[in-house]
Formats: structure tokens, C-alpha cells, sequence
């Protein structure tokens, strides 16, 4: 019900980002320019302060983000104050995913629990973990399920479960054969990763610098968008990668690519995110419990 003006300026505002902002909405940087530009005509002001490449919030700016998190906080509220009445567990439930959640582990959950509330009408989107997060604080979605911790007292953060990361390389890669590989052994080889704001790269770098490796002495040869493009790259031998293991099953079957332990072992865990508010919609604590159920 929220004005789709204040959606656009609210997630330009947190991301201080026209293009973040234009890729966490799914819109076109234009599109998303132009609805600022009528949230300013409309209150005769700018809202941003454009310089150096940058943008920061006027004082005008500031002012309308407070209360546009207040009008989304209320919007909210009563969106599932009333659909909390009835407990109703049909209508429609909005959920984010990142990339490698949304592709390989959301499919399989939610069939599941589809069988168990048929009526139950169900959105999914994909981002990375910055972007997700992002539509969370904006009401945007009624759930998200990230792969990186998230530190925000707005929102309300449980762990999913558990998740390994391997090495993935081609399978006559030299390293294809070991029962495991250290985080020194791979620092010389050209390493693919993915893009700045996902949760997977935050977690192998913070990996890599608990075992004293510095981002900087690491091969980076590659940056990549998502994890059918990481794996495409090392399908051609272009540089090795690390990835969830649940992502390159299908791969493996088809002896396309090849995975190495990580020694010593590296998991995270994926995350549930959900915003802070009175009335909480029931079907999306069920599926947090389902979910749990079946780990």
C-alpha cells in the first residue's frame, strides 16, 4: 500500500546506491532515478546530495527516510495485524532468498511445504545477501533466508542450518585427486569469486583471514554474479572457486567438476531474517518450523 516513490528513495537511501538500488528492485537505474525525481518534485526539495560519484542524504533527505520507516513499520503492522485475526494460512507469502539459498535449497523445501498448505500462494526473489536484507528492512518481502550473519537490531536473525564449503575445480585439475587442501595451498591459483555483497564471498574471505591469508595476496582472476557462473568458469579450467557443496551435485554426477574438502573444514550457516514488529504473520513462523523439521 505504500507509495512506490518512498519504496524506490527508502532502498536508494539504505544502499546510498542508484545501481545497488536498481538491482535489489529488479528496475532499470533509470526508472529508479526517475522515481526519486518525482519524490523531490512532490516535496520541492532534493532529497540527495550527488558529488564525486557519491551520494549522501540532505537534510530534506533525512527527514523523509525517518518517516518512511515509520510508514513502512505501520504499513506492515497492519498488513499482518489483520491477516493475524484469522490466522490465516492462505493469501500470499513474499520470501528472499540469496543466490545460492534461492537456487538450490529453496526449491526442494517448499515443495514440501506447498503439500502441506496448498492454498497457500508463494514469492520468491533472488538477490544477494546485501539485497535481500535490504527488502527485509523495507517490507518489501515477509521473510528472508541469507548466507551470511546479519547484525541489525531492526531485524529479528535465527539460524536455518548448517552449510560446507568446498573447493571446486576442474576434474583434472592437479588438486582434483586430494582428500583435502589448505587455504595456503590455493592462494597461488587463479581464484574465482563472487560479487562484492554476497554472503558466500564475505564468509571465504573472512575464512582466509582467520588462517592469517590476506585478501590481497589471493589470485582473484575472476569476479562473477552468481554460482552457475563460478562453476561455469571453473567447468573450463579457467581458475578453481569455492562453493557450497550443495550447489555442484548435479556437476558431480556428470563428472563436469571435481571438490576438494577445505582442511581445516569450512561451514556457515544460513540464516532466517525477518523484520521486528507486534504481530507476526502465522504462516511465516510455520515455515520457519518446517524448515527447522526438516534439517
Amino acid at each position: 500500500m505504500s507509495d512506490r516513490r518512498l519504496q524506490v528513495f527508502y532502498t536508494v537511501a539504505k544502499l546510498l546506491s542508484f545501481t545497488k538500488a536498481a538491482e535489489t528492485l529488479h528496475m532499470t537505474q533509470p526508472a529508479v532515478t526517475f522515481q526519486v525525481r518525482q519524490l523531490e518534485d512532490h516535496f520541492n526539495t532534493r532529497l540527495f546530495d550527488r558529488t564525486h560519484n557519491k551520494i549522501l542524504l540532505t537534510d530534506a533527505g533525512q527527514k523523509v527516510f525517518f518517516y518512511a520507516e515509520k510508514i513502512f513499520e505501520l504499513n506492515t503492522e497492519m498488513e499482518h495485524s489483520l491477516r493475524a485475526l484469522s490466522e490465516d494460512t492462505s493469501g500470499t507469502l513474499s520470501i528472499g532468498g540469496s543466490t545460492t539459498i534461492a537456487q538450490y535449497t529453496l526449491p526442494s523445501l517448499l515443495k514440501g511445504f506447498r503439500e502441506k498448505y496448498p492454498d497457500l500462494s508463494i514469492r520468491i526473489c533472488e538477490a544477494n545477501t546485501d539485497g535481500i536484507v535490504a527488502k527485509v528492512e523495507s517490507s518489501m518481502i515477509d521473510l528472508g533466508i541469507v548466507e551470511a550473519p546479519v547484525l541489525n537490531q531492526d531485524l529479528d536473525v535465527d539460524i536455518f542450518r548448517a552449510d560446507e564449503l568446498v573447493l571446486i575445480t576442474h576434474p583434472e585439475h592437479e588438486l582434483a585427486g586430494n582428500d583435502s587442501v589448505k587455504p595456503i595451498d590455493i592462494i597461488n591459483l587463479p581464484f574465482i569469486t563472487r560479487e562484492e555483497g554476497s554472503g558466500t564471498k564475505s564468509v571465504i574471505f573472512d575464512y582466509f583471514a582467520k588462517h592469517k591469508i590476506e585478501k590481497s595476496s589471493i589470485n582473484v582472476c575472476m569476479e562473477l554474479g552468481n554460482s552457475e557462473s563460478v562453476k561455469g568458469a571453473v567447468e573450463t579450467g579457467i581458475g578453481v572457486s569455492i562453493l557450497s557443496k550443495t550447489t555442484i551435485e548435479k556437476e558431480l554426477e556428470l563428472k563436469r567438476l571435481a571438490f576438494v574438502p577445505l582442511n581445516p573444514k569450512l561451514t556457515r550457516n544460513f540464516y532466517f531474517v525477518k523484520k521486528r514488529h507486534k504481530f507476526r504473520l502465522k504462516v511465516t513462523d510455520e515455515l520457519i518450523n518446517y524448515a527447522k523439521s526438516c534439517n
